[in-house]
């Protein structure tokens, strides 16, 4: 295992004001009890609602806090205990910190960054060559940070984590405000970069669509404790609800309905239907459908995956309630 985190906890100290010079000082418990390990090669996606804790994990994790208990150990290091020689090694990338400076242009920064990090002269040339032309960045070296698009602007912040081929890639809400265009790019950079590398690659975001285009392994955090370790098939199978039919049939039929199955929508020649597969099969729902009209062409899936997880996130709530 390449991170290991043991029963983290992280408690804060915040005082709120009361009336005159008076205060009440308050301990908040951002991480209880949290323990995991990955792999090498693993990119695993660390969910949760805001104020959950995954970016207070992602900071102990690159050395930046220190845990209030517990023991994280990260490429065999303690990262807030060995920093400087931690993040030689490792990648960080906040999607709404930058670490460009922001008047100078884009390659005076990478060049500032090599330096700090000791990359050498050929190994940076070829890396930065490499991230280049796999993030589309080469026009934009030598335009000023604060010019840049937020996409492209995100492209730049991914490169600059890894101009000295770091072991592990921390991205915290890496896609934030990106178009799709943008998304999409960053999504496949991310893929190669694990599958030719190697880099292991952890993720925290809000949008799903990255989660469910990348990530092998989901932990979801709640209440700054880890209530799920597992694979987002496993998330489908257990919080997906209803399943999701679109039928599309000869014009001119009509269907009637159908017990157990609700329809979203209707139409001459298409219909969407919603249904609850553990107490009507999907195939039991077609046969009803095609004794009443000439289908022709049919799919079934899975609600989209935001909905699917808040479900889950409901599900955590009660429990906790419980």
């Amino acid at each position: 295992m390449i991170i290991s985190l043991r029963s983290i906890g992280k408690d804060y100290i915040v005082y709120k004001k009361l009336r005159g010079f008076a205060r009440e000082r308050k301990t908040v418990h951002a991480l209880s009890d949290v323990s995991f390990d990955i792999s090498q090669g693993e990119i695993v996606g660390y969910i949760g609602q805001n104020g959950a804790g995954k970016s207070t994990t992602i900071k102990i994790m690159s050395g930046i806090l220190t845990p209030s208990a517990g023991e994280c150990t990260v490429l065999g290091r303690v990262p807030y205990k060995k920093r400087r020689e931690h993040v030689k090694h490792i990648g960080v990338v906040f999607g709404q910190r930058s670490s460009l400076w922001w008047d100078v242009p884009i390659i005076d920064s990478f060049d500032l960054l090599a330096d700090i990090f000791g990359v050498g002269k050929a190994d940076y040339k070829r890396t930065l060559d490499e991230l280049s032309e796999s993030l589309d960045i080469g026009s934009l070296l030598s335009t000023p940070a604060r010019q840049l698009s937020l996409g492209q602007r995100m492209r730049c912040e991914i490169a600059a984590s890894l101009l000295h081929s770091p072991e592990i890639l921390f991205l915290d809400e890496p896609t934030i405000g990106l178009d799709a265009v943008s998304k999409i790019a960053v999504r496949q950079f991310i893929t190669k970069i694990n599958r030719e590398r190697g880099v292991t690659v952890i993720l925290t975001t809000h949008d799903m669509n990255d989660i469910e285009a990348l990530a092998s392994r989901v932990m979801l955090l709640e209440g700054g404790r880890l209530r799920y370790d597992g694979t987002l098939d496993d998330i489908r199978k257990k919080y997906a609800g209803d399943k999701i039919m679109t039928a599309h049939f000869a014009s001119g039929d009509s269907i009637t309905d159908i017990p157990g199955v609700h329809f979203e929508e209707i139409s001459s020649q298409r219909a969407v239907l919603r249904f609850d597969a553990s107490l009507i099969p999907a195939d039991k729902v077609i046969k009803s459908l095609s004794d009443q009209v000439h289908l022709t062409d049919i799919s079934v899936s899975d609600p989209p995956i935001e909905n699917i997880v808040a479900n889950m996130y409901k599900s955590m709530g009660g429990e906790r309630d419980a």
